[in-house]
């Protein structure tokens, strides 16, 4: 079965950065898309980044500069570099799967979920 084991979350202070990375196992997909969803109690699940192993991207306005997506394929690892943290990033971070390209669906949809990785940012 598929798996998606997510880890880097933490606490850090406001300017600060984490860098999360997510391993996927199980799958055979040759054409793949992973991204970063964050989600915080009383808000609507938000989609913050995503690539597929076309290296096509996709950054949320309020991460692009800040965050950087990157995947190693040879390894099926997904990383996320976070950077100049800010207290309104605080959330679950979640990395997701799906098969495909970026262009051939829309960035919100995915097939599979890791547990997730708290990451914290105090002011």
């Amino acid at each position: 079965r598929v798996q998606l084991e997510e880890s880097g979350g933490g606490s850090v202070q406001t300017g600060g950065s984490l860098r999360l990375s997510c391993v996927s196992s199980g799958h055979t997909y040759t054409q793949y898309y992973m991204s970063w969803f964050r989600s915080v109690p009383g808000k609507d699940r938000e989609v913050v980044a995503g690539i597929d192993t076309g290296g096509t991207t996709f950054y949320a306005p309020s991460v692009k500069g800040r965050f950087t997506i990157s995947l190693d394929s040879a390894k099926n690892t997904v990383y996320l570099q976070m950077n100049n943290l800010k207290p309104a990033d605080t959330a679950k971070y979640f990395c997701t799967l799906r098969h495909g390209l970026y262009t051939d669906y829309p960035v919100w949809r995915t097939d599979f979920w890791g547990t997730g990785t708290l990451v914290t940012v105090s002011s």
